[in-house]
């Protein structure tokens, strides 16, 4: 059997590669060969997305020049997979794909491959990645899928044995995620300090609510925009109290070290507005200032502590739902009626895209998780039972949408916020936490622990905590107060160091 593929342009004259038949061909044309199979492809595509093609072509030998090339150590499923993902698809894989994937990763050196393959773990599939990939040297998803195993450890128990020693002393090397919650305070003063004034773990062995740490007295949670990046946890905007005065300081706190730091605030101030962590950047959504709501979104870069626009968001929104999914943004906007948009951020274009509409009579979007290629946004329940939260769940994959069976919350509380861990979803009242399992088109309570007995809105999220971090914590940091932030440089590096 021959296999031909063959560069096709997009609209906008970028080259891609695609399987087609035939057996079309440009200058820039190259044959490779596997195992009695050819591809015709882009050159210049491999050269861009390929460590082992860049370096060849760029080595000034004879093969440079040559328009056909044979690969011995990849096989013909894992090259189909990387010339799928070089054409911006996102396949799910079998276990047989998975392997040879993994190989192809490795000897050809392809990140985009790398990052789809840590976007695809899962629990059926995690122990496979670690495995493989630490046998072929791909440590970057070798890393990633430990983590996943150690988020799920005890699920996986069972399932180590068959991972050699060395593996499985990796795993419980590494930390496991904690459930963290935060609620809504305002700034206090260093004389009168609100002691409720905390961010908080869930012990799961104790089954209750520990103090992490202590807010700054100038941090404001009210309001803000709160969000993990890289295990640090930031706090953007906020106000003051109810004239709704914009905290124009930004507040980041590292576990590692138990300490708070400030970065400059967004540069357009706002509140009520949806703070998203995700590669190395903060995404700073809508919100409102002066009681009016906004598009606008900002984008700020850690690695050179900069704020930037980027295109607004289709519509003015306050309160934003959002979730990452396959490493995509995706946000829900109610268009009002009971219908709901669901929109993508594409990051290379810096454009929104329209990707489904969810309509239901009497409802809206509360809330959105993402689980595998799974986007399930919770919805309030009909009129009659309001407080009952609905769940309907979008498959990317396949594009289709499935109610999920059954109502949840109670008068306990309903599901106004959520995090997915592993394939457990943990959320939260004052009343009670609970965690459900994740299943097809259900959700299976699992465990009940102590509620979060706080008052006002609640943020949660998932850090990584070192044991020092969750000792006794220090009293609350008294960071400058006096510090005119909105006078320094948007473009420029950080505003204040740490303590």
């Amino acid at each position: 059997m021959t296999i031909h593929s063959r560069a096709v342009m997009e609209s906008n004259g970028c080259p891609r590669v695609s399987q087609q038949p035939g057996h079309w061909k440009t200058p820039d044309s190259l044959r490779v060969n596997i195992d009695g199979s050819s591809f015709l492809v882009d050159k210049t595509i491999l050269c861009e997305n390929c460590e082992y093609f860049r370096a060849l072509f760029q080595s000034g030998m004879r093969e440079c020049e040559q328009e056909e090339t044979q690969l011995q150590c990849v096989g013909i499923m894992g090259f189909l997979v990387l010339l799928r993902v070089l054409d911006r698809e996102q396949p799910v894989l079998s276990s047989d794909q998975i392997v040879e994937a993994i190989q192809c990763t490795a000897f050809l050196q392809v990140p985009a491959l790398t990052e789809h393959l840590i976007n695809i773990i899962n629990s059926e599939n995690c122990l496979l990645m670690y495995h493989t990939a630490a046998t072929y040297g791909v440590w970057k998803l070798s890393h990633s899928s430990a983590l996943f195993i150690r988020d799920m450890y005890a699920d996986l128990k069972e399932d180590l044995h068959a991972l050699p020693n060395k593996l499985v002393d990796y795993i419980e090397s590494l930390l496991p995620s904690s459930y963290v919650a935060v609620c809504s305070h305002s700034p206090s003063t260093e004389l009168l300090q609100d002691l409720q004034r905390t961010v908080c773990y869930l012990d799961e062995e104790h089954r209750e609510w520990k103090v992490l740490t202590h807010l700054p007295v100038s941090t404001s949670t009210t309001m803000a925009g709160v969000a993990v990046l890289d295990n640090k946890l930031y706090i953007i905007g906020g106000v003051h109290d109810v004239s709704k005065k914009v905290v124009e300081t930004g507040f980041c706190y590292n576990p590692a070290a138990n300490t708070w730091s400030t970065i400059c605030g967004c540069q357009h101030l706002r509140y009520n507005l949806t703070l998203l962590g995700h590669e190395g950047c903060l995404y700073a959504l809508g919100g409102e200032y002066n009681m009016k709501a906004l598009s606008s979104v900002e984008r700020y870069k850690v690695s050179n502590g900069s704020w930037g626009f980027l295109s607004p968001l289709p519509c003015p929104a306050a309160l934003v739902v959002s979730a990452v999914a396959m490493n995509r943004i995706f946000v829900c906007l109610w268009k009002g009626k009971g219908a709901t948009d669901i929109h993508e951020y594409v990051t290379e274009r810096d454009q929104w895209l329209l990707v489904t509409t969810l309509t239901r009579e009497h409802s809206y979007g509360l809330y959105m998780v993402a689980h595998k290629d799974n986007l399930y946004v919770m919805r309030n329940g009909p009129c009659d039972d309001f407080l009952l939260c609905v769940i309907d769940c979008y498959n990317l994959s396949s594009g289709q949408w499935t109610a999920m069976r059954g109502q949840y919350g109670n008068s306990k509380g309903s599901l106004l916020t959520a995090v997915v861990r592993g394939d457990s979803v943990f959320t939260l009242s004052r009343q009670v936490t609970t965690e459900y399992t994740i299943e097809d088109y259900q959700w299976r309570v699992k465990r009940e622990s102590k509620g979060f007995g706080r008052i006002g809105s609640i943020y949660t999220f998932l850090m990584r905590l070192p044991k020092a971090a969750v000792s006794p914590v220090r009293k609350s940091p008294n960071l400058p107060q006096n510090q005119n932030l909105r006078d320094c440089p948007r473009l420029s590096p950080q505003c204040s160091d740490i303590l």
